[in-house]
């Protein structure tokens, strides 16, 4: 067996197409329906918010999609991300497993979601459109379509949850180098903002009244569309290069995962990890795979599968998906990328269908984790990967207290240079666990949709 601790694939062998999951699904994914209608949506109503290419990918049940060639060049900046054994987080934590990332904090923006935001820029440069607008929770998605769209020549506005814009000025001084503009929502600038704010004029914000913002200003301009971060079939597809990548490279190192984890907030990083390993599932294979959320925002561990909007203003099409209900407000936290009230509808389905695991972590044990993993291995994770860490780590506590030498493969998606702050109150001991609001819950959950 290899002895090596960092696995690269050359820049030939980078995949040249992503693979598409809805080929595989044993059942259909439900169909989404018009916000308007309660209708199964086609290509025409979702045209003023998207490019052609991108609905089509949407709704594609093609295995296989090839990966345009400027993209894969944009893609040569960083990709195929590093492969890292862990060895000495094995050796703090006493394991006899053996623990495996793939490493995402390397591309220019710090996290994977550049990895759909250059394809969604370069279609939408194809098809003539000259803004994209687009919500951001953290950050990593902002920053990530702000580097694309300067790429591509695009504008680029992007509205950032209040609770993170705050947090996280640097952040914004990123999308802003990268010529973007960020503007802190819920906003006086949209319809979707000034309700917002005539009914809490001290909200903190969440993704979803991000995302009525960002859709509203795109539906009522004709050189503007909208670019999505995370959720939709299009965002998990194009983040499968990860998982692609890593069998690759986990065959390099001699190696195949018993355990499979990434953090869950949209889904998408990971899908990106994780569908390449379902569809190896399909066929036979015995993988664990666990998706981990913070405790403050359950969606899968606590949240029903039913038919919600996408957004708080619901002005999106409803799909059948783990939701806490669109008017549901996460409480503040450090993760904001994971402060999402419902679950991308392909990772739920995997969900339903029995193909995955998912367990909830409060935010604290994941920063002690994210500290433990920092100092072991010198790499300090975003607070959102911090779940996958806390969840990898478990796993190799697990295998040594039953004397098992499984191997375990979890996707680091970001690193944490811009939410030092996030440390800083960690280490202060101002860090608190936001307590989840069960009546909270069942009132969002009395406004579902009677859809489906």
């Amino acid at each position: 067996m290899s002895e090596s601790t960092k696995y690269f694939l050359p820049e030939d062998r980078m995949p040249k197409a992503w693979y598409n999951l809805a080929a595989d699904l044993p059942t259909p994914l439900p169909p989404a329906l018009h916000p308007g209608t309660g209708q199964p949506i086609g290509p025409a109503d979702l045209a003023p918010i998207f490019p052609n290419a991108v609905i089509e990918q949407e709704v594609s049940t093609e295995r296989w999609i090839e990966i345009p060639e400027p993209v894969r060049e944009v893609y040569r900046l960083w990709r195929p991300s590093p492969l890292i054994r862990a060895r000495r987080l094995e050796q703090a934590l006493g394991t006899p497993a053996k623990i495996f990332f793939k490493y995402e904090g390397v591309s220019p923006a710090g996290s994977h979601k550049p990895n759909t935001a250059v394809p969604q820029a370069f279609y939408n440069k194809q098809e003539g459109v000259k803004r994209l607008s687009t919500e951001t929770g953290a950050g990593q998605w902002g920053s990530s379509l702000a580097f694309a769209g300067s790429l591509f020549g695009l504008e680029v506005e992007v509205y950032m949850v209040k609770v993170s814009y705050n947090q996280k000025p640097y952040r914004r001084a990123l999308m802003e180098t990268y010529g973007a503009t960020c503007i802190a929502s819920p906003s006086t600038l949209t319809q979707a903002g000034r309700d917002i704010l005539a009914r809490h004029p001290d909200s903190n914000g969440s993704l979803g009244i991000a995302i009525s913002e960002a859709v509203e200003v795109a539906a009522s301009r004709d050189d503007t569309k909208y670019a999505l971060g995370s959720v939709l079939n299009h965002v998990c597809l194009h983040q499968t290069i990860i998982g692609e990548e890593a069998m690759m490279q986990m065959e390099m190192a001699g190696e195949s995962p018993d355990v499979v984890i990434a953090c869950t907030g949209g889904g998408s990083n990971f899908a990106g990890l994780a569908f390449p390993y379902v569809r190896e599932n399909l066929k036979g294979a015995k993988v664990r795979i666990v998706g981990v959320e913070p405790a403050s925002c359950p969606t899968l561990t606590k949240g029903l599968y039913a038919y919600d909007f996408g957004d708080t203003g619901k002005l999106t099409p409803m799909v059948k998906m783990h939701t806490l209900g669109a008017t549901f407000m996460p409480p503040g936290s450090h993760s904001g990328g994971l402060r999402y009230h419902g679950m991308a509808p392909m990772v739920s389905h995997v969900m339903e269908l029995g193909l995955m695991e998912a367990r909830s972590y409060h935010q604290t044990e994941c920063f002690a984790a994210a500290v433990q993993f920092a100092r072991a291995e010198g790499i300090v994770p975003a607070p959102e990967s911090s779940h996958a860490v806390k969840a990898a780590i478990a796993e190799a506590l697990r295998c040594k207290e039953e004397g098992k030498a499984e191997t375990i493969l979890f996707n680091l998606s970001g690193h944490g240079h811009f939410d030092m702050q996030a440390y800083t109150d960690y280490f202060s001991g101002k860090l608190i666990d936001p307590q989840f609001d069960q009546q909270a819950l069942a009132a969002a959950l009395e406004e579902l949709p009677k859809a489906g």
